[in-house]
């Protein structure tokens, strides 16, 4: 029996493309390791997107090119993914040690080309949907649900369209299949992504389609929790909110702003500016009191100014997010700023974002001081490795992989928690997690 091993890089839609892969081996009869030295066949799903994402993959194709020479040749290595789509030239000439190279259209005959079999090339981007097999490498209790592929918009600053070309939905069918599935494995949580969640179903004609697909999903009584990531502010209705009143939707948005000086928006072709944003908050937080808001900053944007940027530093403070990413400009070929330079200055740029990022840290350790002393739903992952008696989780106020996180000292408890949604009292906090104990 021939053993892969599968590095994944990037964004939760790349795992769930890695997830997929994975699935496919595992059908044809191959065993999952993630030692890389104990591997005949190693993949790498790169990313693409930015510079730093770029220098990820090249470290992990060096590692992985490191691993076959200690095997004196006796490994395959594949380089896959979005790196690969933008960048196919300039990597098989650094990495002719490479064996095979594929992007991101054809994941789903990934047993094909690792054996050299020939098959039917795409010429657009791997969707999978409800048939496709899944190796889930997410904790027993909750699953991405990948919605869609692709992007229409035209950000400027942004080379996904360009990976990935255009939107290109799932049908609601196929997605409740895959849900039920799911449910089926105990996954108590589903977390739904997509470029531009709010923009799911416009392909395929429909309106307020994302609306439309969580009426379906609610349905489904073995799932508990649904969360929704990557909502664009342009896009965010009243009908998707009136859907929160629905107990399985989590009190949770990541609204993905940017920015909020009206010129810098321009040049980053978005729409909505510091004042709209506001009252788009105060909006949401009125229909949804509980809600938890993250949201996704650039900062170095090609003519930012220091007013500009005051601008920015003053909407953080008065927004109140529950949660913030921060991330600098990364200039970069065939987007439609790039000829615009990239005139503000690397510390500049780590400057504005770590002053953002302090700012947000008081900002976060108030709002998680609101949770002291309370009894609160939390969704269990397992034990924490470097030391068991505490368990990990989170509440349906904390994203995974991108928030903090509940940890619940149980020493004196041997019971298995793992994928259970359980009651926890919030006994501490600090800038990001929250600290629990079991109810006595």
């Amino acid at each position: 029996m021939k053993e892969v091993a599968l590095i994944n890089l990037g964004c939760a839609k790349n795992l769930v493309d890695s997830e997929v892969m994975l699935g496919y081996l595992d059908q044809e009869g191959y065993k999952i390791n993630t030692d890389v030295d104990k591997a005949d066949v190693i993949i790498i799903n790169t990313c693409g997107f930015i510079k730093e994402a770029r220098e990820e993959s090249v470290s992990a194709i060096k590692k992985s090119l490191e691993a076959k020479y200690r095997a004196k040749g006796e490994k395959k290595v594949i380089v896959a993914g979005c790196y690969v789509e933008r960048c196919p030239v300039e990597l098989k000439e650094n990495f002719p040690e490479v064996d095979l190279w594929t992007g991101v259209n054809d994941f789903g005959h990934i047993a094909d080309i690792i054996t050299g079999t020939p098959f039917q090339k795409s010429n657009h981007c791997y969707l999978y949907d409800h048939r496709s097999p899944r190796y889930l490498s997410t904790p027993c209790s909750w699953a991405y649900v990948k919605i869609s592929e692709g992007c229409s918009h035209s950000c400027s600053f942004c080379a996904i369209p360009l990976i990935k070309g255009p939107y290109q939905s799932r049908s609601i069918f196929s997605i409740v299949e895959e849900t039920k599935k799911l449910a089926d494995k105990k996954i108590k949580e589903i977390n739904i992504i997509s470029q531009d969640s709010t923009n799911y179903g416009k392909d395929l004609g429909l309106k307020n389609g994302l609306t439309l697909l969580l009426r379906e999903l609610v349905k489904i009584k073995k799932i508990e929790w649904i969360r929704v990531l990557y909502a664009y502010p342009e896009e965010i209705h009243d009908s998707l909110l009136e859907m929160f009143t629905e107990s399985k939707i989590c009190s949770y948005l990541d609204c993905p702003f940017q920015h909020t000086n009206r010129k810098i928006l321009n040049r980053m072709k978005r729409g909505m500016g510091g004042a709209r944003a506001l009252k788009l908050l105060s909006k949401m937080r009125d229909k949804i009191p509980d809600i938890a808001l993250r949201t996704t900053l650039i900062v170095g944007f090609p003519g930012e100014s220091k007013k500009q940027y005051e601008e920015l530093k003053n909407f953080v403070r008065a927004a109140k997010f529950d949660h913030l990413g921060v991330f600098t400009y990364s200039r970069e070929k065939n987007t439609g700023c790039y000829e615009l330079g990239d005139p503000v200055r690397h510390e500049t740029k780590k400057e504005r974002q770590h002053e953002l990022l302090e700012i947000q840290s008081d900002i976060s350790a108030q709002k998680n001081r609101k949770y002291l002393n309370q009894t609160m739903d939390v969704i269990v992952e397992g034990r924490l490795k470097e030391d068991p008696t505490l368990l990990i989780g989170r509440t349906r106020y904390q994203a995974p992989e991108v928030d903090g996180m509940v940890y619940v000292d149980v020493k004196n408890d041997r019971k298995n928690h793992s994928g259970k949604i359980e009651k926890f009292t919030i006994t501490g906090c600090d800038q990001y997690d929250l600290y629990g104990e079991l109810l006595t």
